[in-house]
């Protein structure tokens, strides 16, 4: 039997599926609408391993409806439109609900593929399921993604792994013919990083690859089988975190040499260039700001240029960008800033707008002094005049302070000598 452990004990039902309660527990968001059958066009997000594929068998099999699925990898816009056709007949023929059309990696679909969908859905002939692994704000075009709903799903915790283990020594036909000893797993669990499919796979590893009728799984154990047969940098488990984690610490601490390594081990590791991009840009605003501005704009060009022309020449942007960002002058003042904003919103709620700064398009909002005392700046010498611009209650709040660095000393000095009756810097 060529069929992997994880697909051999994949869960058939509601009730066999497991982790995800906030979604199909007893009071899940997604649980009632799957009984009733009421099933919106949906993605599911997640990483790889925690249930996607099958949750969405599962919400076929109780709805009772037609299931056809396509893989992103190696499907186009024909494809697409075949499916459709079937799906189209079938919920004519066979129920009054219609069919279902799953596609795998969805985030790997162009968009004339993704532009393929929005007619089917839109008129309900498919009820659209899309997994991914990527944020589906950037992966998903915007016409597609507003007709579906998004459920996030997240990573197996201890307890679910630990599960998912019992239930293949107790279930599966070929574990079962074995006396499997669970002594240690902390080894176990850690590597499959909440990835419940790379869990299954390391531990059918560890059963087949003993000789013996029983086996005593140990930390020592695990280590030494997956070593030899895994490789350094896996991209959708533990290595990805702590790679990434090492790239943005060692550019936020100015260190290029320490960045282009790590982006190095990315590349080599088959990282999604988008991704990497998609940090750089991120790190440009968080950890550089407005001591350097154009960064932000340099990080923003990379990522559209990497998204165009893809691996291998990607790779000489990425470094470029990687090294411009390591060695420029860093202030995470615009993160702290609204950061400070954000829990004054939290603490005094919505606040009252000023009469003085609302707008008055009517001639109500004018009589009730909407606007009637606002300071237009560009009347007053510099164009600039005191004024508050914050409810009362914040009257002097400082949530922006300038960082220390040769541009945001500029931009303190012009602060101070504008409002230095009325915020201290």
């Amino acid at each position: 039997m060529n069929e992997p452990l994880a697909e051999r004990v994949r869960p058939r039902t509601l009730e066999d599926y497991i982790s995800q309660n906030h979604l199909v527990g007893e009071k899940g968001s997604l649980r009632n609408q799957i009984l009733k059958g009421t099933i919106p066009s949906l993605i599911l997000w997640g990483p790889p391993g925690t249930g996607k594929t099958t949750l969405a068998h599962i919400i076929a099999q109780e709805s009772k409806r037609p299931f056809y699925t396509l893989s992103a990898i190696s499907s186009g816009v024909k494809d697409v439109r075949e499916v459709i056709e079937k799906a189209k007949s079938a919920g004519n023929l066979f129920t009054t609900r219609n069919p279902i059309l799953f596609i795998d990696e969805i985030h790997r679909f162009s968009k004339a593929q993704q532009d393929s969908l929005l007619g089917a859905v839109e008129k309900g002939w498919i009820t659209l399921i899309g997994a991914t692994t990527e944020n589906p704000s950037f992966e998903v075009i915007p016409a597609l993604l507003s007709r579906c709903q998004v459920y996030i799903l997240n990573p197996f915790g201890k307890e679910d792994l630990e599960v998912l283990l019992k239930r293949a020594m107790t279930e599966d036909a070929i574990l079962k013919e074995k006396t499997i000893d669970l002594k240690e797993t902390e080894a176990l669990l850690r590597l499959s990083g909440g990835d419940g499919r790379k869990l299954l796979n390391i531990f059918e590893l560890l059963v087949t690859s003993e000789d013996s009728d029983k086996v005593v799984i140990t930390d020592e154990l695990v280590m030494s089988k997956v070593q030899q047969n895994t490789v350094l940098y896996d991209k959708t488990g533990e290595q990805h975190y702590d790679i990434i984690s090492a790239f943005i610490k060692s550019i936020r601490g100015s260190d290029p040499q320490a960045a282009v390594y790590w982006l190095a081990r990315m590349i080599e590791g088959g990282e999604d260039v988008k991704f990497i991009a998609r940090r750089l840009l991120i790190l440009a605003s968080e950890d550089i700001g407005l001591a350097n501005p154009t960064a932000l704009v340099i990080a923003n060009s990379t990522f559209q240029a990497v998204t165009t022309i893809g691996y291998p020449e990607a790779r000489i942007l990425l470094s470029e960008c990687a090294i411009y960002l390591a060695t420029s002058p860093k202030s995470n003042s615009s993160y702290t800033a609204i950061k400070n904003a954000q829990m004054a919103v939290k603490e005094h709620g919505d606040l009252p707008v000023p009469l003085e700064l609302r707008n008055a398009p009517t001639k109500l909002m004018k009589d009730l002094g909407y606007g009637e005392e606002y300071k237009y700046a560009h009347d007053y010498e510099h164009n600039f005049v005191q004024a508050d611009f914050l409810p009362d209650t914040l009257t002097g709040s400082v949530f922006y302070s300038p960082g220390n660095n040769n541009r945001e000393k500029a931009i303190k000095d012009f602060l101070s000598s504008r409002w230095k009756d009325k915020y201290k810097y």
